[in-house]
């Protein structure tokens, strides 16, 4: 009869101490711990997205530098062509002279904050005379970080969205190695270094540009290339 009567008050005991539930102190580090978790969740949420963010805006960038690039280069390749190139190394008569190719100027950029190219070349009406549809080129409008190309004189084309890329700076400058004298291939012998002897020119420019995302700030890339002209460039000619 004693057993039954402490296993009842042991169990009573027991009981009482469940129903309890959990105290102040529990229920206090149980929340720190959730709201630990829930922050370390948050905290990687926000990571991942500014990571993905940051990605984006890096294609788009490299993406928008990378075909403005192509686009100048397949361009510029063909600055100074001229269907009569033949006149400009042949003079007929005693007291002719060669013709100048009307399309050999390139006016580079002479700065990032000038960044405009200008060059021509012939599109079949062999007139020997340049026309404003055979002027073409390329600048940097700073109004709205966009890059222009001209189809033609005075009609300009954006090639990218200053909504996503802002190009801050475009810029092509001279590469071209030394003129190569052609004196001695003259019936009569032009030394080096004489005036108005024979040299052809080789033509290279470095292109260089730089964007800046508009989604993040702090994408900033910079494309370098060099653009080897498929025209090179003559001067003088050969003593009489």
């Amino acid at each position: 009869m004693l057993n039954m009567t402490m296993t009842s008050r042991s169990s009573r005991r027991r009981g009482a101490r469940l129903e309890r539930g959990i105290s102040l102190v529990e229920l206090m580090v149980g929340l720190t711990v959730g709201l630990m978790v829930t922050a370390g969740a948050i905290s990687l949420f926000a990571s991942n997205v500014s990571q993905s963010r940051r990605v984006v805006a890096n294609a788009r960038v490299e993406q928008d530098l990378r075909n403005i690039a192509d686009l100048i280069t397949r361009d510029l390749r063909r600055a100074g062509y001229w269907g009569n190139a033949i006149n400009g190394t042949l003079a007929v008569g005693a007291a002719a002279a060669a013709a100048s190719n009307p399309y050999a100027s390139v006016a580079p950029a002479s700065s990032p904050t000038d960044g405009q190219i200008v060059y021509s070349f012939s599109r079949g009406a062999e007139d020997d005379a340049k026309s404003d549809a055979e002027t073409f080129g390329f600048r940097r409008n700073a109004d709205d970080g966009t890059v222009e190309m001209q189809t033609s004189n005075g009609t300009w084309k954006k090639l990218n969205d200053p909504n996503y890329t802002t190009i801050t700076s475009l810029s092509l400058n001279d590469a071209s190695p030394d003129t190569i004298p052609l004196g001695y291939r003259c019936p009569t012998n032009c030394s080096p270094g004489s005036a108005g002897c024979p040299e052809v020119k080789v033509r290279r420019y470095d292109l260089v540009l730089t964007g800046r995302s508009v989604l993040d700030s702090t994408v900033v890339r910079t494309l370098r290339t060099s653009v080897r002209l498929r025209n090179d460039e003559m001067s003088g000619k050969c003593p009489a």
